[in-house]
């Protein structure tokens, strides 16, 4: 059982802390899928990993090809299919409990000048922790990412 990690947005956008997070996944040998409720945003994120910054590629792929089993990241609204150890939620995308249990990391981003999203991710914080997970609580309020709240 992991930790499930809140990262509340406030400076930085969705694919720039994906890339942050994705780039120490992937160097901790971890395969990442990445949930979304919105398939126009995982366009944008899919073009963003290709593309930015310039020369620092990451590899991942989009749901529903032959090749989804074999992905290191994979951008997709359903279910873990290759076999990931790490699942991000973006655009208020859910886990559930035994998923969450099982996996070595899920990461939360939300925007937090959003109020529909920072209700979202409290009422995932409630549920999570209320279900015997640890979660983190980061922000990035003074420039940097940090720590806010801890619940083991």
């Amino acid at each position: 059982m992991g930790i499930v990690m809140f990262y509340q947005l406030t400076r930085s956008d969705v694919e720039q802390t994906a890339r942050l997070l994705l780039t120490r996944a992937l160097g901790q040998g971890w395969r990442v899928m990445i949930r979304g409720t919105d398939p126009a945003a995982l366009d944008r994120l899919d073009a963003r990993l290709w593309l930015h910054p310039e020369g620092s590629f990451l590899p991942h792929g989009r749901a529903g090809g032959p090749d989804d089993a074999r992905q290191p990241v994979l951008l997709g609204t359903g279910g873990i299919v290759n076999a990931a150890q790490a699942l991000m939620l973006i655009d208020s995308a859910e886990v559930s409990e035994a998923e969450a249990h099982a996996l070595d990391r899920v990461w939360i981003l939300f925007d937090g000048a959003n109020p529909d999203r920072l209700s979202h991710a409290r009422e995932q914080w409630k549920r999570l922790t209320g279900a015997g997970l640890s979660a983190q609580y980061w922000s990035e309020d003074s420039g940097k990412w940090e720590k806010k709240a801890e619940k083991t």
